[in-house]
């Protein structure tokens, strides 16, 4: 089996625990020698700050690339541009580019008065710079807003065809889903490369919840699964094991890529990653926090 890329999502700290938990995630994780680590926006844009420091000493700290994510909430064309701007000035020249979730309390995304209307218009305007390379989100389950799932696809290629240059896929859990939508999107002239998104369950009840609330399907037996799994405390083994063996269908099928969601925890990423044949490859971390 060849071995696959990797990248590693992390989010930012909001407090002193926090940001020791991320510095263990990114020592733990930097010697499997990933092609970058992202770090995410909270909804509704409320980590933007610490999303630039997070990123900051992220690159400082490791020397290896680090993808920020960029939003179109709760600000102007020019502040968001601005902290594109202080990323490149940093030596970030990876951007992850979104359109962001809508701010707390309301229903659905409205842009800033003086803002982007949606990712595209973020994209485009990112493009114009030539100075990042721009990754964006897929949705092999149809985005929430989407009206149907041609819908859906149509707006990634637009993305593409606006800058972009790699889409990274909300989580699933079935090989399948992201098959079929790989195969579509191929049929509709997307050639930028398409990397799965990989949610190794650290808790499934939480996960479960998340994956209700972005539109990603359960199948039931998963839930049959788990509910059996936790009974006899075997949670953790039967999380590894079904990380690993959709990593391994992807790879057979060709996914030379795989982009996991951390949730700054380390160790379940870390052993999937060891057993899918990777090996660390070089130092970890001096100094993160």
């Amino acid at each position: 089996m060849p071995l696959p890329a990797v990248s590693f999502e992390v989010f930012p700290p909001r407090s002193i625990d926090a940001a020791f938990k991320l510095a263990a995630t990114a020592q733990a994780l930097a010697p499997l020698n990933p092609r970058f680590f992202s770090v995410t926006y909270g909804a509704g844009g409320t980590t933007r700050d610490l999303t630039q420091d997070a990123a900051l000493a992220l690159h400082r700290a490791s020397g290896l690339p680090v993808a920020a994510h960029l939003t179109c909430v709760g600000a102007s064309k020019a502040q968001t541009l601005a902290t594109a701007q202080s990323f490149a000035q940093a030596g970030i020249r990876n951007i992850v580019a979104l359109r962001g979730d809508p701010l707390h309390g309301q229903g659905a995304f409205a842009p800033h008065p003086d803002g982007f209307d949606n990712s595209i218009a973020l994209i485009e305007a990112l493009a114009k710079t030539a100075r990042f390379d721009i990754r964006v989100g897929a949705y092999p389950e149809s985005h929430p807003d989407a009206a149907n799932g041609a819908a859906n696809i149509d707006w990634l290629k637009a993305k593409i065809d606006a800058g972009a240059t790699e889409a990274i896929t909300q989580f699933f859990f079935e090989a399948d889903t992201f098959l079929r939508f790989r195969d579509a999107c191929a049929k509709a002239g997307i050639t930028a490369p398409i990397t799965p998104g990989i949610l190794p369950i650290t808790h499934w009840q939480k996960c479960r919840a998340t994956a209700l609330r972005c539109g990603a399907s359960v199948p039931q037996w998963l839930d049959q699964a788990f509910a059996a799994a936790t009974r006899d405390d075997r949670h953790d083994l039967l999380a590894e094991a079904l990380c690993s063996e959709l990593c391994s269908t992807l790879i057979d099928e060709g996914v030379d890529s795989l982009h996991f969601y951390t949730l700054n925890n380390a160790r379940l990423t870390r052993r999937v990653c060891t057993a899918l044949g990777l090996t660390p490859q070089i130092e970890g971390l001096s100094n993160v926090a």
